[in-house]
C-alpha cells in the first residue's frame, strides 16, 4: 500500500488577502505543498463554506475548476476532491470532469465521493436532497457508471437513478493511475472508507464500504 501525505484545503479565507489575489494564494499553497513533498492536494466539494470550518458567506471556489487551474501550475501533486458529492452532478458529467483533469494534469487526478450531507446548500442551490438511503443507493450507481467509464470503451449502464449509453469520457480512458486511485467516503454517517480499484473490484461492494 502506497501512503499518501496530502494537503486538505478546506477554506478559500484569507486574512489582509484581497478578493482579486484569492486563487494566487491557493496555487502558493498547491506550490508549497508540493516542494515541501506532499503527494496529494485536495480541496472540498462544497457550494457554501461548511460548519466547523467557517461561516457560509465565507468564499468557496468550484472544486473542478480549481482544480484543473491548479493542475495547471503544479507537476507532481496528485488533485482530488474530498470529497464529490454524488447529488450535485450526474455521474457521466463527473467522470467526463475527472477524466478532464486527468488530461490536463498528465494523469494525477483522482476520484473522491460520497454520499453527500450537506442539506443547507442542497436547497439554497436547488439541488435535490433525498434520504440518505436512496443517496447511498445512486452513489453505488454513480460507481458503477465512473469505473466503466474509466476502464471501457463506450460503455452502456441503465440503474434506477442513472443511465448512459455508449458514453465515452475525455479522450477515452483514465490514465492507469488514476483509474486505480479511489477513495469512497459516507459522509452523512461520519465514517469513511478507502478504495484501491482493480478490474476484479465489486463496485457495490466499494459503495458501502466502511471503516472506523
Amino acid at each position: 500500500m502506497t501512503l499518501l501525505i496530502g494537503l486538505h484545503l478546506p477554506s478559500f479565507t484569507f486574512p489582509a488577502i484581497p478578493a482579486d489575489k484569492l486563487f494566487d494564494q491557493v496555487v502558493e499553497q498547491a506550490q508549497a505543498a508540493e516542494a515541501a513533498g506532499f503527494n496529494l492536494v485536495t480541496v472540498m466539494d462544497h457550494l457554501y463554506q461548511i460548519r466547523g470550518v467557517g461561516v457560509e458567506e465565507e468564499p468557496m471556489l468550484e472544486a473542478y475548476t480549481t482544480l484543473g487551474s491548479i493542475a495547471a501550475r503544479t507537476s507532481k501533486v496528485r488533485l482530488g476532491t474530498l470529497v464529490t458529492g454524488v447529488t450535485y452532478r450526474n455521474p457521466a458529467l463527473l467522470a467526463k470532469q475527472v477524466t478532464t483533469l486527468d488530461v490536463i494534469s498528465k494523469g494525477r487526478a483522482m476520484l473522491g465521493i460520497g454520499a453527500a450531507w450537506n442539506e443547507d446548500e442542497h436547497r439554497g442551490y436547488g439541488f435535490e436532497f433525498p434520504p440518505i438511503g436512496q443517496r447511498m443507493n445512486r452513489l453505488e450507481e454513480a460507481l458503477t457508471i465512473c469505473k466503466a467509464m474509466f476502464t471501457e470503451e463506450r460503455p452502456t449502464f441503465e440503474g434506477r437513478y442513472y443511465r448512459i449509453e455508449r458514453r465515452s469520457t475525455t479522450r477515452g480512458r483514465c490514465s492507469r493511475e488514476a483509474r486505480r486511485s479511489w477513495s469512497v467516503a459516507a459522509a452523512s454517517s461520519g465514517r469513511f472508507g478507502s478504495w484501491r480499484a482493480s478490474p476484479t473490484t465489486r463496485t457495490g461492494s466499494a459503495a458501502r464500504s466502511r471503516t472506523s
